[in-house]
């Protein structure tokens, strides 16, 4: 939050002289500073000694948080000191405020603010890992073609066409190898070149077959009496069983209503009757909801509404099969991708292990529906299939199962938000009181853990939860 408050909610007092031309902030006492934080109170300069807020620099004394270092020869020459809540100093940085009513910021300042509160590690990891391509490219895509991407290449030379007729010799016949290779260039981060020395086939192929198997147990024929072994009957329903357009019941639109922040926020669509449409399971991963047609249809055109009008794209094209790589790649805090669990980028820490979730398949299946299949003591029989799934298509890819690699998800316990893969990937109204900024008000959003209407993954959302939260107009 350092970075942000310094943004948005700090008055810039710059020390000259024996300051040595250090830019200083004035000590403002609702934000956090951290060992080696400087301020500048009363022509003095202090330095925190450990975390603090609230505490005094100028009363705090020899055993207090701060550690006086120098005075400023010359006054600091503030310019729009402590409790100025006018929002009328002129600075571009801070909310001006609007003839009329409301506020204006400008866009550089709110980048700036939201660039502060997602320059952490993971943040950069998952933002690379979910990077999209433009449609049209995707859309090129075909088998063999020269100019497929590196990604789409490097499937096709691990899993060809013959092999995914083999594979899956009782898919439904929307799922097209050619739908598989578009759904891959859509993901630049799937079986993408690792540069940091990790196998960059290896982790392609152990990619496949992790999502391999959970097609299977989510879209399987799962019959006992065919003549095809149960770990190729993946992807025969494109639909959910028993659900249709035109079919009684399977609506799945109870958040539709306009009075719910879910109605607002992914308006859905309506038939030629002026009914909602249906957002029952639909594609490889059976996407349901309009809470998450809308984000999907956010991240494959840019535009919530396009998936929300008709959801059955999801079913008719590519993004049949782009829904569960889609599925993969994204994380659901406080859980990680599946992909960063694979790929290695997830390392349980401490917590985790103390919850019993370790490397492997099993997280994975944690990840997709641990609530139901994990932590019971044993292995429910969905686990038990997506196991015996994986062993299989693993062996199909050529994909070594270390003995130490744990399959199943009997002793698990759900992610938990001290994890080593949380991150809150969300944005909601900060609260907070500020005594330096106009009402008192933080002008900010900060990142949370829960849905909310604004995702911290997709461009635009930081400026359009300010906007919201505090009348504001932004500028350029």
């Amino acid at each position: 939050m350092k970075k942000l408050f310094s943004l948005l909610s700090s008055t810039v007092l710059l020390c000259v002289s024996s300051c040595a031309n250090a830019a200083v902030l004035a000590w403002d006492s609702n934000k956090v500073y951290v060992s080696g934080d400087e301020v500048f109170a009363e022509q003095q300069v202090y330095q925190a000694k450990y975390w603090t807020q609230g505490n005094d620099p100028i009363t705090a004394g020899q055993w207090g948080a701060w550690e006086y270092l120098r005075d400023c020869a010359q006054d600091c020459g503030a310019t729009g000191g402590d409790g100025d809540n006018g929002g009328g100093s002129g600075d571009p940085s801070r909310p001006q405020p609007i003839e009329g009513g409301g506020y204006s910021m400008t866009k550089a300042s709110l980048d700036a603010a939201e660039s502060a509160l997602t320059d952490s590690d993971l943040f950069v990891q998952v933002k690379s890992s979910i990077k999209t391509r433009d449609n049209a490219i995707v859309e090129a895509v075909t088998a063999n073609n020269t100019n497929n991407p590196d990604n789409v290449k490097r499937v096709e030379g691990i899993f060809s066409q013959t092999q995914w007729n083999e594979t899956f010799p009782m898919r439904n016949n929307a799922y097209t190898y050619q739908k598989l290779l578009q759904s891959i260039a859509k993901f630049s981060g799937f079986c993408a070149t690792y540069e940091d020395g990790r196998d960059s086939d290896a982790i392609c192929r152990k990619s496949l077959a992790t999502m391999f198997a959970h097609f299977t147990q989510e879209t399987g024929g799962h019959d006992a009496n065919a003549n095809v072994e149960q770990w190729r009957q993946g992807l025969v329903y494109v639909r959910e069983a028993g659900c249709s357009e035109t079919s009684a019941g399977c609506s799945y639109n109870a958040e539709c209503a306009p009075s719910m922040w879910q109605g607002q926020t992914w308006p859905c669509g309506k038939d030629a009757q002026g009914q909602f449409v249906k957002y029952f399971g639909r594609g490889a991963k059976q996407l349901s909801y309009n809470y998450n047609y809308g984000p999907f249809s956010q991240a494959m055109y840019g535009d919530v509404s396009v998936l929300l009008k008709d959801p059955e794209k999801v079913a008719d094209t590519w993004l049949n099969l782009a829904s569960a790589v889609f599925f993969y790649v994204y994380p659901v805090s406080p859980k990680p991708s599946m992909l960063h669990v694979v790929d290695g980028t997830w390392q349980p820490n401490a917590y985790d292990e103390s919850i019993g979730i370790s490397p492997g398949f099993g997280a994975t299946t944690n990840i997709i529906n641990g609530g139901i299949e994990c932590g019971l003591g044993y292995e429910k029989p969905q686990s038990v299939n997506r196991i015996d799934y994986y062993r299989n298509h693993a062996a199909a890819l050529n994909v070594p199962i270390g003995n130490d690699e744990e399959l199943g998800c009997k002793d698990q316990k759900r992610f938990d938000t001290q994890g080593a893969g949380a991150l809150n990937i969300y944005w909601d109204q900060d609260w907070a009181y500020y005594s330096d900024m106009p009402e008192g008000k933080s002008f900010a959003c900060k990142l949370v853990g829960y849905q909310t209407a604004y995702s911290a993954l997709a461009t635009g959302d930081y400026h359009s939860c300010v906007s919201n939260y505090f009348d504001v107009e932004v500028i350029e």
